[in-house]
């Protein structure tokens, strides 16, 4: 049988100033957890109710630069992106298919129009018809002209010839050979002839004018023919469907050897050598945008910057299109309506003081923040300046160091003063 250790145990009687030290440190430590006890029962009875610090986010307030920017979502689509339409009521033959590349020139479709076929026969028809017409007219104002002279040259002889009549009764007429009344005949018909051959000259010169005005006037009937020609071989030629860029066949919008109406459109070609971002921003942004603003563009995981280049002038659905172009070299590997985020930078605010956003920017329309007091969250009226995506500007409230909770505000109920438990 073990028997136990109780005869080897002896009493001890302490020192009285050991004794004294021991109830004095005890006396000392149970006032010490009274005062905090009572502490801590006035801060419980002043809160309303306590809230675990896990479930919230508290952050300091800072004094840096605030970089206003807006979040905003879009999708990647071609600068250049040409629809092709029917030009008339004709049959497609489709040439390509979706997907295709092509070049600029490539025949994409054929449209067969009888109505055009038709159209540019009967300008040619046309065209060929005042060309012989003007080369008759031609002729004939030659010879038109050529009698005038004639007429002209006639009277001109006459003239002539009565004007030797009358020099050679003028010189008989001095001897007395000749009578006077011949001489006087003589006289008039040298007037006479003279008034013909004024008149012959001046009618040969106004039927010159009025032949080539008549020509003039075939020449802008086969002139005005040409257009219509011009024209009519222009939307035949418009029956063969081209690529006006290289690129590729995006979309088509019609069966192979389907009957389409004029102004049907037959098929997208995608340019993506020349890609941009369209941007759907909330109107509320709108008043502070301008073009060549900044903008990040997130790719996955790629990040890229552009320039704001067009603004819509529309807004649909409360939110208005943008156009971002590339700086430099665009991404590789974008395609056709990919979704993606970006960051319009809309201005810098330096030496500011700020905090990091979150759900308390929201909350109450931001006019009320809870501020850290030692381990009680004071429900604190503030004023936010500008915001970000990242950070909002505090104008009054708080000051620079102030610890403030940004997050998980909604469970304090709107209570004004409320206990966070470490």
């Amino acid at each position: 049988m073990i028997r136990d250790t109780s005869s080897q145990d002896a009493v001890l009687t302490p020192a009285p100033a050991r004794k004294f030290r021991q109830r004095a440190f005890w006396a000392g430590a149970l006032v010490l957890a009274v005062a905090g006890a009572t502490l801590l029962l006035s801060a419980w009875r002043s809160s309303e109710h306590s809230v675990s610090a896990a479930r919230l986010r508290i952050a300091e307030v800072g004094r840096g630069t605030l970089v206003r920017d807006a979040s905003v979502n879009g999708r990647v689509v071609a600068a250049i992106s040409p629809t092709l339409y029917a030009t008339a009521l004709s049959t497609v033959t489709l040439k390509t298919n979706a997907g295709d590349a092509v070049k600029k020139g490539d025949v994409l479709a054929v449209l067969e129009s009888p109505d055009l076929m038709d159209a540019l026969k009967r300008e040619q028809s046309s065209y060929s018809q005042l060309e012989a017409e003007v080369a008759r007219q031609q002729i004939l104002a030659k010879k038109q002209k050529l009698l005038a002279q004639r007429e002209a040259d006639s009277a001109e002889i006459d003239r002539l010839s009565a004007q030797r009549t009358l020099e050679r009764y003028d010189s008989v007429g001095q001897v007395g050979i000749i009578a006077k009344i011949d001489f006087q005949k003589a006289k008039d018909a040298l007037s006479s002839a003279q008034i013909r051959a004024s008149h012959a000259t001046k009618a040969a010169a106004l039927e010159s004018e009025d032949v080539a005005l008549a020509l003039k006037t075939k020449v802008n009937e086969l002139d005005r023919q040409r257009l219509s020609l011009a024209n009519a071989r222009r939307r035949f030629d418009e029956l063969t469907v081209r690529a006006p860029v290289d690129g590729f066949v995006g979309t088509l919008n019609v069966q192979n050897r389907s009957v389409v109406a004029a102004n049907t459109p037959l098929m997208t070609l995608v340019d993506l050598s020349k890609l941009e971002v369209e941007l759907e921003v909330p109107e509320t942004y709108v008043a502070d945008m301008g073009l060549g603003m900044t903008a990040e563009i997130m790719l996955g995981d790629t990040r890229a910057t552009g320039k704001l280049s067009a603004l819509s002038p529309e807004v649909i659905k409360n939110q208005v299109l943008a156009r971002v172009r590339f700086d430099g070299v665009q991404p590789k590997g974008l395609r056709q309506s990919q979704r993606v985020t970006a960051r319009l930078l809309i201005e810098e605010k330096p030496n500011v003081v700020m905090l990091p956003r979150g759900p308390f920017v929201d909350s109450e329309g931001g006019r009320f923040a809870y501020v850290m007091h030692d381990s009680i969250a004071v429900r604190t009226p503030i004023s936010l300046g500008a915001t970000s995506v990242t950070a909002v500007e505090i104008l009054s409230g708080v000051k620079v160091g102030d610890k403030v909770v940004i997050a998980g505000t909604d469970s304090f109920n709107n209570a004004a003063r409320v206990t966070i438990n470490q």
